[in-house]
């Protein structure tokens, strides 16, 4: 779920507008604004597929300057109208019919809403679109006026990628090359080294699924990659060796799902549904009926944020005071071959990072993205390992811990509600002793723990 990281930095956006957009900038906008107000307009389908493939053309073409002032200019040009809103609202409220509250409705929604179908009639609208948000997204910093150009977006985007279009594929190294390169160039959790790395995870002892939608064809939304294996992973090296043997799918007893990455940056947010695991869970059941268990060898991305910002406060606890002395140590590229430093930093970070895992929420949900992810999906926290990523950035963002969320069929569906309603963490007994270290170590203190 680490797939939207890799974007931010893409094509030399950063997050905020610079500065005022120039008098060439401000002009291309507005040429390009024109076109969609004359696409609104327009009621012939031609006539709008010409304006719009006309509008997407010119925006794609657009620097960084003019799409900031597009985007301010979509802004303040296609809002709802407050006195219509205002009339519909008041005639519901003097007679509160059908009718009545379908113009309010109609007065409600914004007209960019409208612009943004009638843009997707084009052939390539729906992939421009979400090209569009993803620009978007990495200005939005700072720029509040924008947010309602997102949110009409995101209010689409929800319908339009709903669970019930997506399509489950498996890739193989038969898949045409167009789809593989799109994952050599996606894949964000473990990037894959070439061809011949990539063809190592296609191997019969791996698997490797994309979710799709029609729309958008040659373009995945979602890629998960699984290792065929006997016994539950707790290293990711392993997995990712390119030279490992390759093993007999037949007699494996567990499918570790070690790298989900999502695709499209102009679809962060939108829910494809809570259970597109699950497909592949069933999917993997019928092909191989040995397979006992699912489960995941997952990173904690924000593990390692969360304990700078929370050090002054954590070393204050009897049992964690050496994380004064240790935790500068963890900036050591190769700390963990220290086999001292290596076992102190053990006993202190293995209970933090469960605590983090359970208790360190943002709005009720957990504040680490990989737990929201598969929390959702209704798996349940099973173990944390310690050392079960050592490459730079597993060290850098999760202090190479990783993560065993395990997906029992039976629990699915209960995890899953329990979680969308209570924001409940399912996790095993092993990561709750270790959590309650923490919470008794500030208990005994009087020290109150970070959130």
């Amino acid at each position: 779920m680490a797939g939207i990281l890799k974007f931010s930095g893409l094509l030399g956006f950063s997050s905020g507008k610079e500065k005022s957009p120039t008098r060439a900038a401000q002009r291309d906008a507005e040429k390009a604004i024109a076109l969609c107000r004359d696409l609104l307009s327009e009621g012939g389908e031609a006539a709008g597929t010409r304006l719009a493939s006309e509008a997407l053309t010119l925006y794609q073409a657009f620097d960084i300057p003019s799409r900031d002032a597009f985007f301010d200019l979509l802004a303040s040009n296609f809002a709802p109208s407050r006195e219509a809103i205002l009339r519909a609202a008041e005639a519901y409220r003097k007679d509160p019919n059908w009718p009545n509250l379908h113009h309010l409705g109609f007065a409600v929604e914004s007209p960019r809403q409208e612009l943004f179908r009638r843009l997707n009639m084009v052939p390539g609208g729906t992939h421009a679109l979400v090209q569009m948000r993803a620009d978007l997204l990495r200005r939005i910093a700072g720029n509040a006026d924008w947010e309602p150009i997102g949110a009409d977006l995101y209010h689409l985007f929800t319908s339009w990628f709903n669970r019930g279009f997506l399509v489950l594929q498996r890739i193989d190294w038969h898949t045409p090359a167009v789809i593989l390169e799109k994952l050599i160039e996606y894949e964000a959790v473990h990037q894959i080294q070439g061809w011949s790395d990539l063809r190592r995870r296609l191997e019969k002892d791996r698997r490797c699924y994309g979710f799709f939608h029609p729309a958008l064809p040659d373009e995945p939304l979602i890629f998960i990659e699984v290792a065929l294996t006997r016994g539950m992973s707790s290293r990711v090296q392993p997995l990712l060796d390119p030279v490992a043997p390759v093993a007999d799918p037949s007699q494996a007893d567990h499918a570790i799902f070690y790298s989900i990455t999502n695709c499209q940056e102009g679809l962060r947010g939108v829910a494809f549904g809570s259970f597109l695991i699950k497909q592949v869970v069933e999917d993997l059941r019928g092909a191989f009926p040995r397979l006992r268990r699912f489960a995941t060898v997952s990173p904690v991305p924000g593990f390692r944020k969360w304990l700078a910002a929370n050090l002054q406060r954590l070393q204050t606890l009897p049992q964690f005071a050496k994380l004064r002395e240790l935790a500068p140590r963890l900036e050591e590229a190769a700390w963990f071959k220290n086999d001292e430093l290596n076992a102190e930093l053990r006993g202190l970070l293995k209970p933090l990072c469960a605590f983090y895992l359970l208790s360190a929420k943002h709005h009720g949900e957990p504040l680490d993205s990989v737990a929201r992810f598969h929390l959702k999906n209704g798996a349940s926290l099973d173990r944390i390992n310690w050392l079960g990523d050592t490459s730079s950035s597993g060290l850098e963002r999760s202090g190479g811990l990783m993560t065993n969320y395990v997906y029992r069929l039976q629990d699915v569906e209960g995890n899953h509600e329990r979680y969308v309603r209570d924001h409940e963490v399912a996790s095993s007994r092993d990561v709750k002793v270790l959590a309650k270290q923490v919470i008794a170590g500030a208990k005994t203190a009087g020290i109150s723990l970070p959130a």
